[in-house]
């Protein structure tokens, strides 16, 4: 086995809950709680003192709330941990627990700290997405859109939805292959699900059934098996003209993720097993307009970084914001669609927002562990257009 030295980083655990639908088994559990579960879950299944963590780096989308003042730091205040531990909230949009896994990363690598938490949480539910912007509206404080961005970029509206639109219509994709790409992620989805696929990456805790029952939480609710293209096809598009539907776009999603990142100095002292090594980290801004296209360049600028080739990457986790977002990637980077989000994605499984980017996370590195192969990339679009990508070496 090779030593290893200063200057990397590792993943020790990486675990999330399973996702819970809108109003779902999730409903009245407060984010910071549910983040809270997931850090005692980390140290514990590492094995490692919390006392010895440096540092909780969490995303979160929307900052209000529940999810106000700081959300990392009373995630810590609600867990096991010591409140010598200290926290801090990103915000980087969808890829906001992607970037505090690049932060983590970063902090261990530099030697600056040895272990370091990086996590994600985002409860729609509690929480509904755009809450911040909204309230801050009605509250007469303004709108985030500024003169100079006006100056910039005219009277246009940032829009996702308009984005994957725009995404759509530029890379050729019509409403029927974007429905079959909802389908096929609903169908991987169950069978990664039937198969016990998730199983080892699921932090189990307790929810409500549609009566207010008390049940274990322990699987993706969102997920639909008997998904049918007949159904999808069916359902009534997003905006008049577009080509997008309910059945090709992420769900809302409550949700916790988190990874436990330390350098080769924490993993001698502990005596601590890798997962994962991060190899490479980019991140890159594009059109905030058409808002979604910028994963594609970010897996370009991350491959040449690394020394890698497409064709090199075993498995790919790109988010399933929408159909378009994951279809545009495929035809631009000319990835093998074998290897892209092989049990299934945001469509089916949910999309927590800010705890997204770890919740990849962890769900790669475990998929590649379990099939044997060795490379991973995982990226996403993120409001303001921005993606992150990640290339991890299973270990």
């Amino acid at each position: 086995m090779e030593s290893y030295g200063g200057g990397e980083a590792f993943i020790v655990a990486a675990r999330r809950t399973a996702g819970g639908r809108r109003g779902g088994r999730l409903r009245e559990w407060h984010p910071v709680d549910l983040a809270a579960r997931v850090l005692d879950d980390l140290v514990e299944t590492a094995g490692v003192d919390p006392a010895v963590v440096e540092d909780v780096v969490m995303g979160c989308v929307s900052q209000s709330g529940e999810q106000a003042v700081n959300v990392a730091r009373n995630a810590v205040l609600a867990s096991r941990l010591p409140e010598s531990v200290p926290g801090t909230s990103v915000d980087r949009q969808c890829g906001s627990s992607q970037q505090a896994l690049h932060f983590a990363a970063q902090a261990v690598m530099s030697g600056a700290m040895d272990m370091v938490i990086a996590a994600g949480v985002e409860h729609m539910t509690r929480v509904p997405m755009g809450a911040p912007s909204r309230l801050a509206s009605e509250a007469g404080q303004g709108f985030y859109v500024s003169p100079g961005i006006r100056r910039r970029y005219g009277d246009v509206m940032f829009s996702q939805f308009a984005g994957a639109e725009m995404l759509a219509e530029k890379y050729g994709l019509d409403r029927e292959t974007l429905d079959r790409f909802g389908f096929e992620s609903q169908k991987k989805a169950g069978q990664a699900q039937q198969a016990g696929a998730f199983q080892a990456e699921i932090v189990a805790v307790e929810g409500l059934d549609a009566e207010g029952g008390t049940v274990t939480h322990a699987s993706d609710e969102g997920v639909r098996p008997d998904a049918s293209l007949e159904a999808m096809a069916g359902l009534k598009l997003l905006q008049d003209g577009g080509r997008l539907t309910a059945g090709t776009s992420s769900q809302i999603c409550d949700g916790a993720s988190g990874v436990l990142v330390v350098n080769g100095r924490a993993l001698k002292a502990h005596g601590l097993k890798p997962l994962a090594r991060i190899h490479q980290m980019t991140v890159i801004g594009e059109d905030p307009v058409i808002m979604l296209e910028a994963p594609i360049n970010a897996t370009r600028r991350a491959l040449d970084r690394a020394g890698l080739a497409i064709d090199d990457i075993d498995l790919f986790e790109v988010n399933e914001a929408f159909a378009s977002v994951p279809l545009a990637w495929l035809k631009e980077t000319g990835a093998d669609p074998e290897r892209l989000n092989v049990h299934g994605g945001a469509i089916a499984l949910g999309h927590p927002l800010g705890a997204t980017g770890a919740k990849l996370m962890t769900t790669l590195v475990h998929s590649l562990r379990a099939q044997g192969k060795r490379w991973g990339l995982q990226t996403m679009c993120e409001g303001g257009g921005i993606a992150n990508a990640t290339i991890v070496e299973a270990l």
